[in-house]
């Protein structure tokens, strides 16, 4: 691989051990009103919506900041949560259902107003996301137009397939659905500039410090680590599949995901020919993530496994999805490429909410992105702070053992089977695309021999001497 310079290197999704300033690991004995677990998105979200509320608030993590899931995604914010709508609403029911879409909204807002404060210089925003289908959604995409603007209150668009292919240069996909208000941000630059804004309300941070037990009982709860305790009345949960074992009853309920992603060398203007979308792009099917960083690279994450692999491993994936999603591009280079572990729950969505009391949990978001990260904190940080019981619209949600490694066995054998049924029926789409456009044109052939039959008669009619 070539090198690359510092920006490009350090780039959206990449983020390296020393982005954050580093802390030191805890080694006297503290007293707090809330110790948070992990120093991730939501940990540091909580922490920070804890403070500014007055409390005094330390983080334990077990390494360094960022050096998990939480430091290496794509950074886009948007409405919504990794569960379809409709079984969002078969589960809860529209009414609630649309209360939680309204919260992640909520999210959005929280990081779009965090990316204007100085500690967040450098996040290069950019605006609107769009969502494709590889199949022809038809009637499917205006009942889903109708439960995002109307019952839910977003905004969207639909876009035909003729406005999808003019900005996307490929046949993969029909229609899409574009949301205006989402957005991109450089996620390494907001993780860092979460822990800066954390620090600057009077959170502790206390990295390389794991916490190795925990004592729930009494009003004053105790958490050990390798040399010092710590004393809280509340604790946070805030780590993903990591936790270990004073965490275990949360960390079993995790499914450790690993997506691969990639970043290209750069492109020139044969990209730009290719995408003229200036956003992040995702299919309906989960297949493929990806945006434009940098004005000529691709940021790009597909293919997934529940066991862990080298990222190098995966590059071969990456850069064949780019070639059949976009052949004009060729065979791109890959200056880069990671993985990192998330926690997918079985029901697919967050755990918020308070286990026991002075217990509280901010884990499984798996692919849910910043803003539901950002909509965690508040909720937890306002439970604790102004009796604010929102969180309690995530209690359907409860916490449901992963099936250990059964569990991860069947995940990845039904992630596979998902996976190749929706490439399977993209094929199919486009091959009817390609069918119904042949019987046009022969349909067209055939009513224009028959209209030249029809001219070229009349004309001989014309011809002949009128009967006496």
């Amino acid at each position: 691989m070539d090198s690359l310079p510092t920006s490009a290197t350090n780039g959206p999704g990449f983020a390296t051990e020393t982005d954050a300033e580093p802390h030191a690991r805890l080694t006297f004995d503290l007293d707090v009103d809330l110790c948070v677990i992990g120093a991730g998105l939501a940990g540091l979200s909580v922490a920070l919506e804890a403070a500014q509320a007055g409390l005094s608030v330390a983080v334990l993590e077990s390494g360094r900041i960022g050096w998990g899931g939480s430091g290496h995604h794509l950074g886009t914010v948007m409405p919504g949560y990794g569960v379809p709508i409709a079984d969002l609403i078969a589960r809860v029911g529209l009414e609630h259902a649309s209360a939680l879409w309204a919260l992640s909204r909520e999210g959005m807002e929280i990081v779009r107003t965090r990316a204007t404060d100085e500690a967040m210089s450098g996040l290069a925003l950019s605006d609107g996301a769009l969502e494709v289908s590889n199949v022809d959604l038809g009637d499917r995409l205006v009942a889903r137009l109708q439960t995002l603007g109307v019952d839910f209150g977003s905004e969207v668009e639909g876009w035909p397939i003729d406005k999808v292919r003019d900005v996307l240069r490929t046949d993969r996909y029909f229609h899409g659905i574009y949301y205006p208000t989402a957005f991109q941000i450089d996620a390494r630059l907001y993780l860092v500039g979460l822990e800066r804004l954390a620090r600057r309300a009077g959170v502790r941070i206390f990295e390389e410090t794991p916490a190795v037990g925990i004592d729930f009982s009494g009003i004053r709860k105790r958490i050990s680590t390798p040399n010092a305790r710590l004393r809280a009345s509340d604790i946070v949960l805030a780590g993903s599949v990591h936790l270990g074992a004073p965490s275990r009853q949360v960390a079993e309920t995790l499914l450790p995901v690993w997506r691969a992603a990639a970043l290209t060398a750069p492109l020139g203007d044969r990209l730009l020919e290719a995408i003229g979308f200036a956003g992040s792009i995702a299919d309906t099917d989960g297949v493929d993530h990806y945006r434009i960083v940098g004005g000529d690279r691709l940021l790009w994450a597909s293919g997934e496994t529940t066991f862990e692999v080298a990222p190098q491993r995966l590059e071969g994936v990456i850069r064949r999805r780019i070639r059949a999603v976009f052949p004009q591009l060729g065979e791109v280079e890959i200056a880069r490429s990671f993985t990192a572990a998330v926690g997918m729950t079985v029901h697919g969505m967050p755990q918020i909410g308070e286990l026991r009391p002075g217990l509280w949990v901010a884990s499984g978001f798996g692919r849910q992105g910043l803003a539901t990260t950002a909509i965690a904190g508040r909720l937890i940080a306002r439970g604790l702070t102004h009796a604010d019981e929102r969180w309690k619209l995530f209690s359907p949600f409860d916490l449901v053992w992963a099936g250990g490694r059964i569990g991860r066995i069947v995940g990845q054998g039904v992630y596979l089977a998902t996976r190749e049924s929706a490439l399977a029926a993209g094929a199919l789409a486009r091959y009817r695309e390609r069918a119904a456009a042949r019987t046009r044109i022969k349909d067209e052939r055939a009513e224009a021999k028959r209209a030249a039959r029809r001219s070229s008669a009349a004309a001989r009619q014309s011809e002949q001497p009128p009967a006496n």
